[in-house]
């Protein structure tokens, strides 16, 4: 199958994003941390109640500060949109909602096992709740672009026969 130049380009491009969002995910969830508790004894945080921190952070946010919560809420489902919208670009086979949506709960489980076992972070169930909400956003903004991309191609096709 012959592909144009501008959609080869286009592909590597977002291979090229795609290792350098893996990078950094991987930085800032393991590393970064890490070097922000120098001499801190590490123990085991998690939390398995679907909600229970979601919940704690709404009902609490005046004490815990709009910062804290924008981030944590926001943060966790926009750290993963950029995997939502990036695997359907890079394969025809990762187009599903579904399948995106599977892919990124099984990426933020895999990243949640991790912070459980090296005692980096805290392994949270609404964690990967809102990373997966944040695969499914991703996965939908790359489909309202290729909704449009696609109307847009179906006009300028109906209008060269009109001509």
């Amino acid at each position: 199958m012959f592909i144009s130049k501008h959609k080869k380009s286009i592909w590597i491009l977002c291979w090229i994003l795609f290792w350098v969002y893996i990078g950094a995910l991987v930085y800032f969830l393991f590393f970064a941390e890490m070097l922000g508790r120098a001499g801190e004894p590490r123990g085991y945080h998690y939390n398995l109640i679907p909600f229970k921190e979601i919940r704690r952070f709404l009902v609490y946010h005046e004490q815990l500060g709009i910062m804290a919560v924008f981030l944590n809420l926001a943060g966790n489902i926009m750290i993963f949109m950029p995997f939502g919208f990036l695997l359907p670009i890079m394969s025809r086979k990762l187009r599903g909602f579904f399948r995106v949506t599977f892919l990124g709960f099984e990426l933020s489980l895999a990243v949640e096992a991790v912070q459980l076992v090296s005692k980096t972070g805290s392994c949270d169930v609404d964690d990967m709740i809102l990373n997966t909400i944040g695969a499914m956003f991703g996965f939908l903004i790359y489909s309202a672009i290729q909704h449009k991309r696609d109307v847009e191609a179906d006009r300028r096709r109906m209008q060269g026969k009109d001509i």
